[in-house]
């Protein structure tokens, strides 16, 4: 099966992978890109069924999408690399690095979280209303959004996370979910690499999307926090679940900071 579909820039090393959220796609790291490139490589990924890449809802799983990311990482014969993964794209940079562990330098994790079993009611419930999903993809991505952020990117956002097929979307929360409840404490406690978890947004006891403040904790980051006791935990007060956009320099300077660890090895 073909590569999925990945953009390649820029050149040193260590190398960086980029991984989007749930119903987005490569662009989302344009700023990151941007920033990094003239002193890395750098490579952007569109995760099955999203972006460019074209996928069925049978092939889409986390594990897979770890998977391919890791094929497309030992095609291009990087060098071990960071990988930088967004919401949904946070397991799945975990799973590659479990899956390969010599071809991974770093893991970083932006805006994490952990579905609750609780959240399969929710699910189903939507999925079985008219336009349920549809309803429900939208009214998430317009929460992960803040009255600072520019409406004209609040809309493509949401309009991109729209045009997601319904099959794989479903599909694919279903599988979060499962990831969540089966796996996701068990894979953070095997991971061996180097961990940063970015954190700006948390659910509140609503399932209400809410930014942090500063010295703000939650239920994942104290798991994470037990999962891997040397993780480094950030917080970028104030903004939405897309740092990477709304607070783009705060982003960048973060992930400079945590990869010149790697410089001076």
């Amino acid at each position: 099966m073909p590569l999925i579909h990945h953009v390649v820039t820029g050149n040193g090393r260590p190398s960086i992978v980029f991984v989007h959220g749930f119903a987005c796609a490569h662009g989302d790291w344009d700023a990151q890109v941007a920033h990094l490139c003239p002193r890395h490589q750098v490579v952007a990924v569109d995760l099955r069924g999203h972006g460019a890449s074209p996928g069925t809802a049978a092939e889409c799983s986390i594990e897979r999408y770890g998977a391919d990311v890791i094929e497309v990482m030992q095609t291009l014969a990087l060098p071990p690399a960071v990988l930088v993964g967004h919401s949904m794209g946070c397991r799945v940079v975990i799973e590659a690095a479990l899956q390969a562990p010599p071809h991974i330098a770093g893991v970083v994790l932006i805006d994490g979280s952990q579905f609750a079993p609780a959240m399969e009611a929710t699910l189903r419930e939507n999925f079985a209303a008219p336009n349920g999903f549809a309803n429900l993809t939208r009214n998430w991505f317009r929460d992960m959004f803040t009255e600072k952020s520019d409406a004209t990117t609040v809309t493509s956002v949401v309009d991109r996370a729209l045009r997601l097929p319904r099959p794989i979307g479903e599909k694919m929360l279903m599988d979060l979910l499962r990831y969540d409840i089966g796996r996701l404490t068990t894979s953070l406690a095997d991971l061996r690499a180097p961990v940063m978890a970015v954190q700006t947004t948390y659910s509140n006891e609503r399932r209400e999307r809410r930014s942090m403040s500063v010295g703000q904790t939650t239920p994942y980051l104290d798991m994470l926090r037990a999962r891997i006791p040397s993780a480094r935990i950030e917080v970028i007060p104030d903004t939405g679940h897309f740092p990477q956009i709304d607070e783009a320099a705060q982003t960048n300077a973060l992930l400079d900071s945590f990869l010149a660890a790697f410089a001076k090895h």
